[in-house]
């Protein structure tokens, strides 16, 4: 099989590899959404939902090779990196999805339950669904930053009885407690104070439509600092865990990766603002079937190269690239 290796190695755009940029330049060259996805309902048995946003109707194209997305922290379908992958997985005769986790669809979910980085009992009853609903075919998952640990931990967790062929993370937080102290520190607030946004515009949507749903009122909600505070009064406490510590400890991926048997590419930039070097895993302790590359550049979830007049989303080739022995043979 030939490769382009100029897919397989990271080059960043000329003059642009400073990692806040490699971090925002995605949302500035995918602002135009071209793919008008599918959407659909999914009930779960604990009577919330999910919603999956289809690069076409899955009914009309069972047969296709599959390719299923978990997006990062309060991310969706209009997030760049899903939509420009779901485009280019249909370009290439796949059919994609993005599983949208508990109340990132923009529609506030039922249950006290959310998601978090450990959370793989919706990812994993997704699935199951996807094969009993429309039969046998190649499935891969790709995982982003939160979406890369939750589909880590899915992995290392089901070991050979995961239905997936193959899998790949980008931009993983593979260990929770460093990357939530590194969020703390210089520019990366930056990000803190924008997710952290994020989070309790969701979360005062959820208290508005499902009064008592969450473990903390809006005056309580309002005054959350840190990812950390957010964590400690909310994913902790709706999940069962003692506080954000014991969260973190117990949804981190790295512990789980020795389990995992299926093929799995995980993608890291070494600049990336939201890691420390803790998230890089120890080589001697992987199994051979994880292949793992960290770029000199990328940011968190950016990887753009080629020239200003002709920018390429590096993650759009090589993440096909890798993926292709597994769904197109």
């Amino acid at each position: 099989m030939s490769f382009d290796h100029s897919q397989e190695s990271f080059i960043p755009l000329k003059g642009l590899h400073n990692p806040h940029l490699q971090t925002v330049l995605p949302r500035l060259f995918r602002r135009r959404i071209s793919l008008r996805p599918h959407w659909q309902r999914l009930d779960l048995p604990d009577g919330d939902f999910i919603d999956l946003a289809w690069s076409e109707d899955p009914m009309q194209a069972r047969h296709k090779p599959r390719a299923v997305l978990f997006h990062g922290l309060e991310g969706s379908f209009h997030s760049p990196y899903a939509h420009g992958l779901l485009q280019v997985w249909q370009q290439r005769g796949w059919l994609g999805v993005v599983m949208h986790f508990r109340g990132c669809s923009g529609v506030p979910n039922r249950m006290g339950r959310i998601y978090h980085s450990g959370e793989t009992g919706d990812a994993s009853y997704f699935l199951r669904w996807l094969r009993t609903t429309l039969g046998h075919a190649p499935t891969v998952a790709v995982g982003v930053s939160l979406g890369g640990n939750m589909l880590a931990c899915l992995l290392g967790q089901q070991g050979d009885d995961c239905p997936l062929d193959a899998a790949v993370t980008v931009s993983a937080p593979l260990m929770l407690e460093p990357c939530s102290a590194k969020l703390e520190q210089g520019f990366s607030r930056v990000y803190q104070r924008y997710l952290l946004s994020q989070l309790k515009l969701n979360a005062r949507r959820k208290l508005q439509a499902w009064p008592g749903t969450l473990p903390v009122d809006l005056l309580q909600l309002n005054a959350l600092k840190r990812l950390r505070d957010f964590d400690d009064a909310i994913t902790a406490r709706a999940h069962g865990f003692a506080d954000a510590g014991d969260y973190y400890r117990r949804a981190s991926a790295m512990p789980l990766l020795p389990g995992i048997r299926k093929p799995l590419l995980i993608i890291h930039a070494q600049d990336d603002p939201f890691m420390t070097d803790e998230v890089i895993p120890d080589m001697a302790r992987l199994p051979a079937n994880i292949e793992y590359q960290l770029t000199e550049y990328g940011g968190h979830v950016g990887f753009v190269g080629g020239t200003l007049r002709r920018p390429q989303m590096w993650l759009e080739q090589r993440i096909p690239q890798w993926l292709s022995p597994y769904l197109d043979n």
